[in-house]
């Protein structure tokens, strides 16, 4: 009995004695962990009470064959498992930190920033930093902040209490809360003031961001004079679209030829936006000259107007249809009648590369007829449903809308064009005896299909070099340059109320855009809107909607049951 005791005794002793391991292991790692140190101490500590730990468990599993009991094996698996699963959230939980992936499920994807807003950020020159001088911090805010700082590690935000930092808050000249900052450099622009009813705008932190990256600025000059749309704050003005095109760094003056003669040198583009009345054939030189050298043009022509620019509109192989673009599928969706067609179907042009098959409409629409020219590069825009859809309408006095084979078109139409043409400027040294805006059809190959191959100017073989200039500088002085022009069947479009509406303002930004050739500048950014989704009853639907699931349901559910315990009586 006494030598039992001893052996006894002694697995007891050793048992306690392999508890000596998880506590050096706890010793170790708190040395370590407080004094941020992991020097020969806390290791001796570490490496003794794993070695003593491990020598526990291999003689406990000896002593008592541990490893085969049914309990350890299930133990050991749900051990495993645990670990497994551990391991799996914790790389889950890393690879979430490290690398930012999210997935936007709305329809209209209302968290998703931009591409326009995406690029821009990815491309920035220098750090940009966003302050939001406020006490409060509007979730939504910081999530659209938050997308943008994931783009870019040169993005920066912060929120600043103003009363908390009032040096800071004088130093951006700080009035009210929720005013919000851009800063790049010493540059400092307000972006917006937010409040309860206003939220920190995608649209508006992207143009203003272009603009305090962008050094550069176009000129856009807007045609006045012949009854054109006003652009101050008015019935029928066009006021919000010019306040965009500020926002998307272009700068705005009314031009009136009439009394200028020529337009302005600095024009990156000129708008016609729906002219009552003709132009004088000076002005439509004007703007012929204007193209001839470069220049860019916007024309929005509507129905029954005649602004005397077939002249001009025929070097482009372009002619304005005097009917009226019908379209008895659409306008009734948008509550404006089949005079205001609906378009969803776009070009493939850097204008409408990005609308898939959003919605634009235009009241009171006139289509185009596109004929090819040599050296001139056509793309249709704007195009509306098929026949019997849509037709061009001849007859406009007409209340009752009914196609005319005799007379009428039948669709899809084509409400808008954009054109481009490369062209050559003249030497000033090279005689020349009558200026032409195209090639004459002599000096230019009719085996040449290609549009935007430059036009073979004659002048250099026609005359002889200069003496003065023994080594030849003609090249130089012949680097092609290239005319844009972008014609739309409609300007009503673009005026307040109707500019904001679906993609109405993006067709007109896009085509500015795209004009003044600034290849740089991301096109317009569409306003992110929810689907209405909400299902409109008349009262006697509502009142039938309410008998039904208060009354009619039950009593259906009622006879079935009375009909299942019948049956089974």
């Amino acid at each position: 009995m006494t030598n039992k005791m001893k052996i006894v005794a002694k697995k007891k002793l050793w048992k306690y004695l392999f508890w000596l391991g998880p506590f050096l292991i706890a010793v170790g790692l708190t040395v370590g962990l407080v004094s941020e140190q992991w020097g020969l101490i806390p290791l001796v500590f570490l490496i003794t009470g794993i070695v003593i730990s491990g020598l526990g468990i291999i003689w406990q599993s000896y002593e008592t064959n541990w490893w085969k009991r049914r309990s350890t094996q299930a133990g050991t698996n749900a051990l495993v498992a645990t670990l497994a699963v551990l391991t799996i959230l914790g790389l889950i939980n890393f690879l979430g930190t490290r690398y930012h992936l999210r997935a936007d499920l709305t329809e209209a994807q209302l968290f998703t920033l931009a591409p326009q807003s995406r690029e821009l950020v990815r491309v920035l020159p220098q750090p940009v930093k966003v302050w939001v001088f406020d006490v409060n911090q509007n979730p939504q805010d910081r999530e659209l902040l938050e997308n943008y700082q994931h783009q870019s590690s040169k993005f920066k935000y912060e929120y600043i209490d103003p009363q908390a930092r009032p040096g800071l808050a004088e130093k951006f000249g700080v009035k009210d809360y929720g005013e919000v900052y851009l800063e790049s450099g010493d540059k400092r622009q307000l972006v917006q003031t937010v409040n309860e009813n206003e939220r920190l705008s995608e649209i508006r932190l992207t143009s203003r961001l272009q603009q305090l990256t962008n050094s550069t600025t176009a000129k856009a000059y807007l045609l006045q004079g012949h009854g054109e749309r006003q652009l101050s704050p008015a019935k029928g003005a066009i006021s919000q679209a010019v306040q965009a095109l500020g926002d998307k760094s272009f700068t705005t003056s009314p031009l009136n030829l009439g009394e200028t003669s020529k337009v302005p040198e600095d024009a990156a583009v000129v708008i016609v936006a729906g002219p009552k009345r003709g132009l004088f054939e000076g002005e439509v030189k004007a703007l012929q000259e204007y193209l001839n050298r470069g220049g860019n043009l916007l024309l929005m022509i509507d129905p029954n107007t005649d602004p005397k620019l077939n002249s001009l509109l025929q070097e482009w192989g372009v002619r304005l249809d005097n009917r009226l673009a019908v379209d008895v599928s659409g306008g009734s969706v948008v509550g404006l009648g089949p005079a205001a067609p609906l378009v969803t179907e776009y070009g493939q042009h850097p204008i409408t590369k990005d609308f898939g098959n959003g919605n634009s409409f235009y009241p009171i629409a006139r289509p185009l007829e596109i004929t090819s020219v040599p050296g001139v590069e056509a793309t249709p825009l704007l195009r509306t449903k098929a026949y019997p859809n849509s037709w061009a309408e001849s007859d406009l006095q007409s209340e009752k809308l009914e196609f005319n084979a005799d007379k009428d078109l039948k669709g899809p139409l084509t409400l808008g064009v954009a054109l481009s043409r490369k062209q050559t400027p003249k030497s000033a040294s090279t005689p020349q005896p009558t200026p032409s805006p195209l090639p004459s059809p002599t000096t230019q190959s009719k085996a040449s299909p290609t549009p935007s191959a430059p036009p073979a100017s004659p002048a250099p073989s026609a005359s002889p070099a200069p003496p003065a200039s023994p080594t030849p500088s003609a090249p130089s002085s012949q680097t092609p340059t290239e005319s844009r022009l972008v014609v739309l069947g409609n300007s009503e479009f673009t005026t307040d109320g109707l500019f904001q509406q679906q993609l109405n303002g993006d067709v007109f930004l896009n085509s500015v855009t795209w004009l003044s050739q600034q290849d740089q500048q991301p096109l317009s950014i569409r306003p992110k809107e929810p689907k209405n989704r909400r299902i409109t009853l008349t009262t006697t639907q509502g009142n039938v909607l309410i008998l039904s699931s208060l009354l009619l349901l039950p009593l259906i559910g009622f006879a079935i049951a009375v009909i299942i315990w019948w049956k089974r009586r």
